[in-house]
Formats: C-alpha cells, sequence, structure tokens
C-alpha cells in the first residue's frame, strides 16, 4: 500500500509541476503569469467601475500583500500601473491600469485567450468541463483536509 500511496504523490507533484510550466503565451509575454493575473484582476474591476486595493488583490491570487506591493511597485516603476490614493481614506491607494499600458495587457490577453481556444478545441468541451469539475474537487478537499491539518495529524500520529 505505502508504495502505491508514493506513486500517488509523485505523480501528483509532476502534475501540479507541469501545469505551473505551461507557457500561455509561448514565450512572447511581456509580463510574467503573476503581474500578467494582477493585472486581469485590475482591469476586470476597472471595466466594471470599480477600483482594487492591494490587499485585495493578494486575496484573489492567494499571495501575500507583500508580494503583491512588490510587484505593483515594479508595474508602477514600468508605467504599467499606478496607485491613486482614495480620496477618503489617507492609507489607502488604488490599483489602476495607465492608459499606455493598455495596448500590451490587450495583447496578452489575446495570446492567452488564443491558448484557451485551442486548449477548448483540441481537448473538447465535454472533456475540458470534467476535468475542471474534478479538479476543482479536488482542490476544494485537499484545502479542507489542509485547513483542518491538526485534527488530520491527530488522527494520523502513529501511521
Amino acid at each position: 500500500m505505502g508504495i502505491e500511496i508514493n506513486e500517488y504523490l509523485l505523480k501528483l507533484f509532476h502534475l501540479v509541476k507541469d501545469i505551473g510550466d505551461i507557457d500561455f503565451f509561448w514565450g512572447k509575454a511581456k509580463l510574467s503569469r503573476t503581474e500578467f493575473r494582477i493585472l486581469w484582476e485590475v482591469v476586470n474591476e476597472q471595466c466594471e467601475g470599480k477600483d482594487i486595493i492591494s490587499s485585495e488583490l493578494a486575496r484573489r491570487i492567494g499571495i501575500t500583500r507583500s508580494a503583491v506591493s512588490q510587484i505593483v511597485a515594479k508595474l508602477e516603476k514600468s508605467g504599467i500601473v499606478q496607485r491613486v490614493p482614495s480620496l477618503y481614506d489617507r492609507k489607502i491607494a488604488f490599483i489602476r491600469l495607465t492608459d499606455e499600458a493598455v495596448e500590451t495587457f490587450r495583447q496578452q490577453a489575446e495570446q492567452a485567450n488564443c491558448f484557451a481556444e485551442r486548449v477548448l478545441a483540441e481537448f473538447g468541451k465535454e472533456r475540458l468541463d470534467a476535468l475542471l469539475g474534478e479538479a476543482e474537487a479536488f482542490s476544494d478537499l485537499c484545502r479542507k483536509l489542509v485547513e483542518g491539518s491538526g485534527a488530520f495529524a491527530k488522527e494520523t500520529e502513529g501511521v
């Protein structure tokens, strides 16, 4: 049984790494995946007439506020985003895409959409929907186990 479990664990490690290594932009990206993801969230908020702050970006993307702050500082220095102070709370700064960066983001979003369209066409909608549904259920289970890891650790003591 132990060897079988170890094989599953190894396959899971490889799968996560392989998925993480996929280049959605075919090496043509001007932005890293994390930078692109941050801009994606900023643009979506701007399209709805809303603003977003660093802590909300960190929550949505699943990285620390410090990491978001460093990435935003880099993007700001490059003229891609700007921090706009809140009119109501001086401690809050909203992150907005600059007018100059809209075209860069649009081009990279087109590349990502092309990639997704090809995956959908070649893998098939039904298979992709099933895979994503199962992946989400698997992710939810893993998250639940990690969040309850204290109880899980007590259950597995002595194993």
